[in-house]
């Protein structure tokens, strides 16, 4: 995922359930239904709950399909939700001022919902608890005036059709209704329709993010400003278009982007030139970034910031004219593998903002979808517009070529499932489908949601059994794993960085934890944390490709990710266990053998505790069976890996047999653990902690 430009949680999500009666909302969570579903079911007040009353009998009733009443109730427009509507004080003092205003005022809007039947446990299915039927279900919807179906998703072909997960239903529906309507209908469900908000998932958190509270930090006039032209130059004083600038005080930040002539000019409102506390330049690519705390601005003369080329650091001398293999991929082992080990066979899936087939060492990747305009420009999916799938692919299946990096699995078959800008939980849902439908080995989901999502889950846990892994980004806020991280269906990713791989006036400096081992490894500020944490990866200062041909040393768990599925991959193709009919054959029990490989084959890296880093970062030798942990040669095919790394403590219930096949409490649980205090002290007008604006 991309790495939070500001250190914290993301944005809150629009609340929908702040009117919400006690009773409706106790209900709404006795169902144990997702959180976007959950909040829209409480938000109905009690006129709501009442008219629900007539058709509650013939819908609890039915074993399958919509009752005429219920579909009635969800068609029955706003006079039967009347007294649930909240009060729009900006419309209502709208109403009230001149005639002559121009212009409208801003109210709520309709909201895109996610709405699937729920999946029946099988315990309740043989008690009469039947999931409600998609066709009538999508055909009630269609009769409601004041909902608007924008979208099915559902099966593809035949396979997706006989894959299961969905409680016996055709697919998911996505529609356009207020949040009184989505209430009502979630109530007209009886707990057997999931009704969430659609929300929107990121690659980077806001740089922007709302304020706390309500402050002044800008001056009225006449206060100081500090107006400084930031120069930034590379190698032969070339000047560096398009690289990101910014200027951090007590205030607000100041940021923007060099044009041409590499210059750009930001002002700082209600500072001076020695109440700065941060440079930060991040350029568009092939060199590395940089940061100075407390620089010396003028603001009589331009700023000029020289800039490192990536070939400068001794370990890239020659790149990338010459082949290089990144630190991470070093750490891994992957640089020791013979050169048979190369995937074949497998297919991969990176679902992120599609992958930049320019590029010499992508031009292998020949299939894709995009997913967000998948009616007007389905084959969009080679045009990466922010570069951060373009990076993944690199990480996982760059070419092997004589230029530029290699991947893990050179020779495994990419799919590029183009999800952004722009994506939300149903492009996601939509996404998983194709991967059932094109029988993909393994998913890398380099991205993440503020909410928990019942619907999504429901399709991840399709896909697992379908053999599907999910490997996720844990996050870069530095607080609680993200979801759907913490789904305890997937193999959640942490990041690591290792000194001495990065200039020390660059800004990976800055990822810098307390958490450093013998061998230099430490745990990235950034990464999210908990016991959903199954391994960690090299995450800080990863060089990977970047759109059109050129290369780019980023940050995050969304480079950490990429190196474990890489591994993944080589698993799947090359270790004894997956060449016997019993892990062979896809479904869930192949997923879960694969997640154990990877766990078993990790070694513990810093000193962090293993909420930050799992069982620890993977060894390529030991999860393709080649090697045993003391180093010997493996004789025989491997043995099943609990007896040789048995979970212990926060990590046993994420790796025991009997978890629910939801734990979806667990994927919502925080998990609070005191932080270590880094070795320096922060100042408190320091600049939010990693601007880099790429996970």
């Amino acid at each position: 995922m991309p790495k939070n430009p500001n250190g914290g949680a993301p944005t809150a999500p629009e609340s929908t359930s702040s009117g919400a009666e006690p009773a409706a909302a106790s209900s709404t969570e006795g169902r144990g239904g997702g959180r976007g579903g959950g909040a829209s079911g409480a938000s109905g007040g009690p006129a709501a709950t009442g008219a629900t009353a007539g058709g509650a009998t013939s819908a609890a009733g039915s074993s399958g399909g919509v009752s005429d009443d219920a579909a009635g109730a969800a068609a029955a427009g706003p006079a039967t939700t009347a007294s649930a509507t909240p009060v729009d004080g900006n419309a209502a003092r709208a109403a009230d001022s001149r005639a002559d205003s121009v212009g409208r005022a801003i109210g709520s809007r309709k909201k895109q919902y996610v709405v699937a039947p729920r999946q029946v446990p099988e315990g309740l299915q043989t008690l009469g608890f039947q999931p409600l039927q998609f066709s009538a279900l999508e055909q009630a919807l269609r009769n409601s005036a004041d909902i608007e179906v924008v979208d099915t998703v559902g099966p593809k072909s035949v396979l997706g059709a006989l894959a299961d997960g969905l409680g016996g239903s055709q697919g998911v529906l996505v529609a356009r209704m207020t949040e009184q309507k989505a209430a009502l209908l979630h109530q007209q469900g009886q707990g057997r329709l999931l009704v969430e908000h659609d929300q929107h998932l990121s690659l980077m958190e806001p740089a922007l993010r709302q304020p706390q509270m309500v402050t002044g930090v800008m001056p009225n006039g006449g206060g100081p400003v500090v107006n400084a032209v930031i120069s930034v130059i590379g190698k032969d004083g070339a000047p560096q278009a398009d690289a990101e600038v910014s200027l951090f005080g007590g205030m607000l930040p100041a940021s923007g982007k060099t044009d041409a002539n590499g210059q750009v000019t930001l002002s700082l409102f209600g500072e001076t030139p020695e109440s700065i506390t941060g440079l930060y330049v991040k350029p568009k690519a092939d060199y590395w970034s940089f940061y100075q705390r407390d620089p010396d601005i003028s603001t009589d003369e331009a700023n000029v910031v020289a800039l490192r080329a990536l070939s400068d650091w001794p370990a890239l001398a020659g790149f990338p004219r010459q082949r290089a293999l990144g630190w991470g991929q070093k750490a891994m082992r992957l640089d020791q593998l013979p050169g048979a080990y190369r995937g074949q066979g497998i297919k991969i899936a990176v679902v992120d903002s599609g992958a930049a087939t320019s590029h010499d060492n992508l031009h292998g990747i020949k299939a894709g979808f995009d997913v967000i305009n998948k009616k007007t420009n389905p084959d969009g999916w080679d045009q990466d517009t922010m570069g951060h799938g373009t990076h993944c692919a690199g990480v996982i299946a760059a070419a092997d070529i004589t230029s530029g990096i290699r991947g893990f699995a050179p020779d495994a078959e990419v799919h590029a499932w183009k999800l952004f800008p722009g994506g939300q939980v149903i492009q996601l849902i939509d996404a998983l489908e194709y991967c059932i439908d094109k029988q993909i080995d393994v998913v890398n989901l380099s991205l993440g949601g503020a909410e928990v999502s019942e619907a999504l889950e429901q399709q991840i846990l399709r896909a697992k059994r379908a053999g599907i892994a999910c490997i996720v980004a844990a996050g870069n806020s530095g607080g609680p794993v993200q979801y759907p991280a913490s789904s305890p269906n997937v193999l959640a990713v942490a990041a690591i960085g290792k000194l001495d791989e990065f200039p020390i006036d660059s800004y990976h400096a800055q990822t810098l934890d307390a958490n450093v081992d013998a061998y230099g490894y430490f745990t990235a500020k950034f990464s999210c944390f908990g016991p959903q944490v199954g391994v960690c990866g090299p995450g800080v200062a990863i060089t990977s490709c970047v759109p059109p041909n050129n290369f780019a040393a980023w940050d995050g768990t969304s480079m950490a990710t990429p190196h474990i599925t890489g591994l993944a991959a080589l698993a799947l193709a090359h270790h004894p266990d997956f060449q016997n009919p019993q892990y062979k054959a896809r479904g869930a029990e192949r997923v879960e053998r694969l997640f154990q490989i990877i766990r078993a084959s990790a070694r513990r890296v810093s000193l962090g505790d293993p909420s930050r880093t799992g069982f620890g970062m993977p060894d390529v030798l030991v999860a393709v069976g080649l090697q045993t942990h003391s180093g010997q040669a493996v004789q025989q095919p491997a043995v099943a890996p609990q007896g040789m790394m048995a979970p212990q403590g926060m990590l046993a219930p994420l790796m025991s047999g009997g978890m629910e096949p939801f734990g979806l409490e667990l994927a919502r649980a925080p998990w609070n653990i005191p932080r270590t205090g880094p070795w320096y002290q922060i100042s408190p007008t320091m600049p939010p902690q990693y601007p880099t604006f790429h996970w």
